[in-house]
């Protein structure tokens, strides 16, 4: 049988019923729309992830000091302030898989200008944050070593700082007071936007480590953290272990003992934080596609009972020459054709939801190409094989029978 007559017979007998095929290709219609959105979500999530971290740099390494323990109870992570600015020193000198260290301090403190004011969180940093970080200057410039040294009272504002204390005015060379401590802004960093939905990470002014640690903290002698740059992504994890040998040796720890310092990888959460999200693109689809087993389930219904209402027209057909092949084609095209305009009406339905929730929601939704091959290939699939068992079934009828049936 040609296969173009036998798609022209099946668009026909499906024409008869224009209701019930559309009812039945409903279920194919919101199978193939949801699983294209979901995996778009999935997917729209993944790359807002990656983003995210290539914004920060993989190459980027954090480290943190140790938990402290009393009476066999430890505090956590952070709570033993082992790190000093002279760690940092050694890093940089000793550690060749490494090109850049910005120690760190922090806190949190009301900033006056005029009359206004601002509470933020105060970054204690060194003169390679904007490089290590990825973060480039949108006016002004950033402070060098030399200001670092000499702990002078500048700072570099967040967006978010700059547009709830200046409002669109020009901050340069301004006067600020944080903790009644005047500081000149030398700087406005380009705004980055929100961390996962955590924090704001414009919402921050950065200063000197020493001039917080002198004016600010009043501790010279601790930092709080230090962020390294590895020379590059491949060399990570040579930058780790430097790192750790030279704190482990400057710590006067003993081979096997528990180290008082712990160095995060970016490249490593970043690869975990792709992985979840893969997972959870997975996790999407598979439930999506339930609903198209659902309206695979609904076609071959509808087969069953079109087979049951031409079973006369089958007799006739059978009866001047048809073969039981011809009959088999001819019921499966049908619900071949019926889960194919399913799946191109779904595939509509799904690109037009992805961009709906990308707009009202404000997630990131990713359609591709590939998603849209595998819901219609899917869509396809599913005609064929709950389609299958109706067109054997006409095909097996008796032709005798089948003229006799009223």
């Amino acid at each position: 049988m040609n296969i173009i007559r036998t798609i022209r017979i099946s668009l026909r007998a499906l024409s008869r019923n224009k209701m019930r095929s559309f009812l039945t290709a409903l279920g194919i219609i919101i199978g193939v729309g949801a699983v294209i959105s979901m995996i778009s979500i999935g997917q729209g999530a993944k790359r807002a992830v990656e983003e995210r971290f290539d914004s920060m740099g993989t190459n980027l390494l954090f480290v943190r000091p140790g938990s402290r323990s009393f009476r066999g109870r430890h505090g956590g992570g952070g709570t033993y302030q082992n790190l000093t600015p002279d760690d940092a020193k050694a890093i940089e000198e000793k550690a060749d898989a490494v090109r850049y260290i910005s120690p760190n301090v922090s806190t949190r403190a009301q900033i006056i200008y005029g009359n206004k004011n601002w509470n933020t969180s105060i970054q204690g940093v060194g003169a390679k944050y904007p490089e290590i970080r990825n973060w480039e200057i949108e006016e002004g410039i950033f402070f060098d070593e030399i200001i670092v040294k000499s702990g002078q009272k500048v700072c570099v504002l967040g967006s978010e700082v700059n547009e709830n204390l200046f409002e669109g005015a020009d901050p340069i060379g301004q006067i600020i007071r944080i903790k009644k401590i005047p500081f000149r802004v030398i700087g406005v960093l380009k705004s980055r936007g929100e961390a996962g939905g955590w924090f704001n990470r414009d919402d921050m002014i950065a200063i000197p480590y020493t001039t917080a640690q002198r004016r600010l903290i009043g501790r010279t002698d601790r930092i709080n953290s230090i962020d390294v740059s590895a020379i590059s992504m491949a060399r990570s994890m040579e930058a780790v272990e430097q790192i750790e040998e030279i704190l482990r040796i400057r710590h006067k720890i003993a081979p096997g003992a528990e180290d008082d310092f712990n160095v995060r990888n970016m490249s490593e959460i970043a690869e975990g934080a792709a992985e979840s999200t893969k997972i959870l693109t997975i996790l999407l689809g598979g439930i999506a596609s339930v609903s198209l087993l659902v309206g695979g389930i609904g076609i071959m219904n509808i087969m069953l009972v079109s087979v049951t209402e031409r079973i006369r027209e089958i007799g006739i057909r059978m009866s001047v020459g048809a073969r039981e092949k011809d009959i088999l084609l001819q019921f499966l095209a049908e619900a071949i054709v019926l889960s194919f305009l399913g799946g191109i009406i779904g595939i509509g339905m799904g690109v037009l939801s992805s961009n709906l929730i990308s707009h009202f929601a404000g997630w990131q939704t990713l359609v591709s190409i590939d998603s849209i091959a595998l819901a219609f290939l899917f869509s396809g699939s599913v005609g064929v094989f709950f389609g299958f068992y109706p067109a054997r079934k006409a095909s097996k009828l008796d032709p005798i029978e089948a003229l006799r049936y009223e």
